[in-house]
């Protein structure tokens, strides 16, 4: 069981409104978990648990070797010596990935500390680094080395032996564990780095619930010679779950296709939409059977959309359904 204060972005409960009451035609579309296999797979989502050892590059090459698909990525690099939750994308999710920047991380790590350092002091200092940091990417980043701010949620210091710190944290996409404990040492009067790294959740994907190459490459095996299309398709989720923290809008059947050729949401499409919505934030677009059709940033409140009836809101950023998939109503009007 969480404490309350240990909460990732991710972790925000909403409510659904209901604009307009409507059905949806069972002859286009379909429900994300009524997908076929060969379709999953050109749109899934696998929760891998990374292995110590080669680096996050280097698993999507076998993942697409395993899955003899080109189109394979993950979100949010994992350092070689690093293991646990490693989001993977395949075929056209890839292009949905980068809605988990949002969704906030946490991982379980150890710290090393270069002398003994009274335990008091360790735990006060610790939480002294929850809220808004400054950071300056490691040598070794792949990014510019520029300071720039990021986000701890929280940081619980779980156990302390010697010089060793077992320790939670729950931080912004893009914040550097290993600088986070160099910055700790310099706090107190003291280097530190960190020894060991296992990232535990990103947004809804947990390590409970993650599976390894091992597994994912039996799955797939298993289906490919017909014995079993159950175990691929527990290992790999629709595309959908990947915007599984972000507010969403429901859209009318017959608004479906025009986003699909990337016209702004307006009001009149809009069916059901989530609560506490701000303007500039980015929402998914779904569809009554509860499939992606497009990520978007809102224009509008929740308050607003519910209550007025003309005016965009909500601005396409990526469309990730195909087109043809609804019918093309909005041409005739």
């Amino acid at each position: 069981m969480k404490a309350n204060q240990n909460l990732l972005p991710s972790d925000k409960k909403r409510k659904r409104i209901i604009k307009t009451k409507l059905k949806t035609n069972p002859k286009y579309g379909k429900k994300p978990d009524e997908r076929e296999t060969k379709e999953l797979l050109n749109n899934g989502l696998i929760n891998l648990d990374k292995p110590c050892g080669p680096t996050s590059h280097q698993v999507d090459a076998w993942l697409k070797d395993i899955f003899k698909n080109d189109k394979v990525g993950h979100s949010g690099t994992l350092d070689p010596n690093a293991t646990g939750v490693l989001p993977i994308a395949i075929g056209d999710a890839t292009k949905a990935l980068h809605a988990l920047l949002s969704a906030g991380k946490e991982y379980i790590g150890i710290m090393k500390l270069h002398k003994q350092v009274d335990e008091k002091k360790i735990i006060t200092t610790c939480k002294k680094f929850i809220g808004s940091i400054s950071q300056v990417p490691p040598v070794r980043s792949a990014v510019k080395r520029v300071k720039r701010k990021r986000h701890i949620y929280y940081l619980d210091v779980i156990e302390i032996k010697e010089r060793e710190v077992l320790f939670r944290v729950g931080c912004e996409s893009g914040t550097y564990i290993r600088t986070l404990c160099v910055d700790i040492g310099k706090k107190l009067n003291c280097k530190a780095h960190l020894e060991e790294l296992r990232r535990t959740r990103v947004g809804n994907l947990s390590e409970e619930k993650s599976y390894n190459l091992q597994d994912i490459k039996d799955s797939y095996y298993f289906w490919k010679e017909n014995y079993s299309s159950e175990s691929i398709r527990s290992v790999v989720m629709p595309m959908e779950n990947i915007t599984a923290h972000l507010p969403k809008i429901v859209v009318r059947d017959s608004a479906v296709d025009a986003l699909c050729h990337g016209a702004n949401l307006a009001l009149p499409g809009v069916t059901e939409v989530d609560s506490d919505i701000k303007k500039g934030e980015m929402i998914a677009i779904l569809t009554l059977k509860g499939e992606i059709v497009a990520l978007a940033t809102t224009t509008m409140i929740t308050e607003d959309i519910i209550d007025k009836d003309k005016g965009v809101c909500a601005k396409l950023e990526r469309v990730l359904m195909k087109k043809g998939t609804y019918p093309s109503i909005w041409k005739k009007s």
